[in-house]
């Protein structure tokens, strides 16, 4: 059996066009990774003025705190269209919620979070192949990841090939090095990392410096030991800094992350003009088209992505059906088949999502192009966006395409429509889309965490039954879903072109 990385490899999400890292219009905020017993909670309270119990949420959520004008806190639950509210307090009771939330945000007044946002993310040892897909996916729209380790950890293999992707990524990288359970221990021999079954593995990196008779300060032995285990791994980091952060001393990391903010902002906003080349003006069209030849090759452009990328999910299907197999068998086994799978469902919907928006780019760049003799510029790209978005709801087939998918205790897929429903299921939200079509969204309903926690609900064979069904009314779904979203693209899009064609310029 083929492992499931051959099977369909994950190519770099095609979510933004133009070079890789945030765009302009992302929100600005560090993502904070680690593992567990490094201390990151305690780290994150030290910089907010917090009690770490503030911090609190259900395993496998992402926090996202933010600024606010009062102390606020909201839970985002997959299957409502409303955020539940959490007491802001630490020994606040949250809602009794039948699964956990994809992120909980917590507001405050502080003044650190005007600079930016800070989101704290599950431990790194608890990350999937999907789970740690979606952590990249927010770590290129936030800009800057801040990765936590104690003293006396290693770095695991899984780790460094998340410190890699981030390097790629083009975004800020900023370590910080806590006090281990006996202090800031001197690390023996040279630094050191472990696999991914946690056994310790030497790094070809420099040894830790000792010259007999001399002493150094173990707070630089132990930053110098992880950051020679970094570099050896991911070259590339090199210039990422390095703070030892002890208990009540941040400040360093603190002046680092708002100057990385401020230097940030600065860049983002002069990445593009306010107003985009083509915002405005006449757009001719190219004398001598005939509307249905346009429209004709507009359907066979429209029918073969939405073909292609049918095709791709497919694939990315059977391969997430390996993993959740092997899972059930050798891993997390049926309690923790929910939060595998919902992990898995929810890279899948950014999957789908980039795949259609890149899709629909390229058929408005090019159908365009051929329209109006001319590459298109980027304000008349936008300007076709939009007219194409308000022509979807003309159209049956565009209606309701803002809506959930959740899979249901039974193995089926059931729909949820209405605002808010799609902002539930987004663990790091963004900048206000300005694609042609809403997201895709799956998940799992709260009735499947209860399926697989109760008495008598551990039989891997009815689990592995349980999954291939789901799997499959997925597929269905999503087939039946992307056909209708291309078939909605097709019309509206058509009807604009063919206004253009038939009065000689773009009337968007």
């Amino acid at each position: 059996m083929p492992r499931p990385a051959e099977l369909s490899p994950w190519a770099p999400l095609p979510s933004r066009p133009g070079a890789a890292g945030p765009g302009p219009d992302d929100p600005l905020a560090v993502v904070v990774v680690g593992p567990a017993g490094a201390g990151r909670r305690q780290l994150l309270a030290g910089l907010l003025g917090l009690e770490p119990g503030m911090l609190t949420v259900p395993a496998g959520s992402y926090l996202l705190v933010n600024h606010g004008k009062a102390p606020a806190r909201a839970a985002y639950v997959p299957g409502y269209r409303q955020p539940h509210s959490y007491g802001p307090g630490p020994l606040a009771p949250g809602p009794a919620l039948a699964r956990p939330p994809r992120r909980v945000e917590l507001s405050l007044p502080d003044p650190l979070l005007r600079h930016f946002a800070l989101l704290d993310t599950p431990d790194t040892g608890s990350l999937g192949v999907a789970a740690t897909r979606v952590l990249l996916d927010a770590v290129s729209r936030a800009g800057a990841l801040l990765f936590v380790i104690s003293a006396d950890q290693a770095f695991t293999a899984a780790e460094l090939d998340l410190l890699a992707e981030a390097a790629r990524a083009r975004v800020e990288v900023v370590f910080a090095v806590t006090p281990g359970a006996a202090g800031w221990a001197t690390v023996a021999d040279g630094p050191t990392t472990t696999d991914d079954t946690g056994a310790s593995v030497a790094s070809a990196g420099p040894p830790a410096p000792r010259v007999a008779g001399q002493l150094f300060d173990p707070v630089q032995v132990s930053v110098g030991t992880h950051r020679a285990a970094v570099l050896s791994a991911v070259p590339a980091l090199a210039a990422a800094r390095w703070y030892p952060v002890r208990q009540v001393d941040d400040q360093a990391l603190r002046f680092a992350l708002v100057g990385w903010a401020a230097d940030e902002g600065l860049r983002r906003g002069s990445a593009h003009p306010p107003e985009p080349p083509g915002a405005y003006g006449r757009v001719s069209v190219v004398p001598g088209l005939d509307a249905g030849d346009v429209a004709e090759r507009l359907d066979r452009q429209v029918r073969t992505c939405a073909q292609r990328i049918r095709q791709h999910l497919a694939l990315e299907l059977a391969n997430i059906h390996l993993r959740v197999v092997q899972e059930i068998v050798f891993g997390v086994g049926c309690a923790g088949l929910p939060q595998l799978f919902d992990q898995e469902m929810e890279a899948l919907s950014q999957l789908a999502t980039a795949r259609c928006d890149a899709a629909v780019r390229g058929i408005v760049d090019d159908a365009a192009a051929g329209v109006f003799g001319a590459p298109l510029a980027e304000g008349v790209r936008r300007r076709i966006i939009h007219a194409v978005r308000w022509g979807l709801a003309d159209h049956p087939a565009g209606r309701e395409l803002d809506r959930v998918l959740l899979v249901t205790s039974t193995a089926g897929v059931a729909g949820l429509a209405g605002d808010g429903a799609l902002d539930a299921l987004v663990s790091f939200p963004g900048a206000v889309r300005d694609e042609a079509l809403p997201p895709v969204g799956v998940a799992l309903s709260g009735g499947c965490w209860q399926q697989w926690r109760v008495p008598g609900g551990d039989d891997p064979n009815a689990a592995r039954s349980w999954a291939q069904r789901a799997l499959r009314e997925v597929e269905l779904e999503l087939t039946r879903e992307v056909s209708r979203r291309f078939e909605a693209v097709r019309l509206s899009f058509g009807a604009v072109l063919t206004d253009a064609v038939d009065h000689g310029i773009l009337l968007a």
